[in-house]
């Protein structure tokens, strides 16, 4: 019996972690949801309500995105995403899921926190692509010549930022981050993540993924 993974489509940590199971090639049965409609039966696994949620065979609950892709890429790792230094790759996600993703929220959401400007919050997420975007200006990816764990667990991220308002993205100062980021919009693996799903609560129906 595959493991039980709770997905919403449109959730970057809950990207991420389809993007590691889709690559290892790892089955999992999905239960597509909407995060204003939680089954109980995922809120029994992890009360904090948020997605992915990942229901192991043996019953152990992984409940933090960049565990399971962890997990899934232990099981296979055809690409070698796990091949570059380990603490330097959870470097990048921390500062990824920390002070970028704060300002994110802020930029994507400013009227919620009208304290300051949209222009001020996009200001401070713009510290984390500069960063990204000199290390891209040396090597082909976030860890050197190929994809990691760190692109990918970073890329779902910068494409909400970028999506926020497409057209000043679109003409930033940032060219090695907007090839990256339309390599991997482009690509085939993320185009078979972002397929859609009836939503579990409404069909009842696990759909076997990858």
């Amino acid at each position: 019996m595959p493991a039980t993974f709770y997905s919403f489509r449109r959730c970057p940590y809950a990207m991420r972690a389809r993007l590691a199971i889709a690559v290892s090639q790892t089955p999992v049965l999905l239960r597509e949801i909407l995060l204003k409609n939680k089954p109980d039966e995922m809120l029994a696994l992890s009360p904090k309500g948020t997605v992915p949620v990942l229901k192991l065979e043996n019953g152990e609950v992984i409940e933090e995105s960049v565990e399971i892709m962890l997990w899934a890429l232990e099981q296979a790792d055809p690409q070698a995403w796990l091949a570059p230094n380990h603490s330097k790759m959870l470097q990048w996600v921390e500062e990824n899921d920390g002070q970028f993703k704060s300002a994110l929220d802020k930029y994507k959401y400013a009227v919620r926190f009208p304290e300051h400007s949209p222009e001020d919050y996009r200001q401070q997420g713009e510290l984390f692509l500069l960063k990204i975007e000199q290390q891209l200006s040396l090597t082909s990816y976030l860890m050197g010549e190929q994809l990691s764990l760190a692109d990918m667990a970073l890329l779902p991220f910068i494409r909400q930022f970028a999506s926020v308002d497409l057209q000043w993205f679109e003409q930033a100062p940032y060219p090695q981050l907007q090839a990256w980021l339309k390599q991997f919009i482009d690509s085939a693996l993320f185009r078979s993540i972002m397929q859609k799903y009836p939503t579990w609560l409404d069909s009842q129906q696990e759909v076997s993924f990858p």
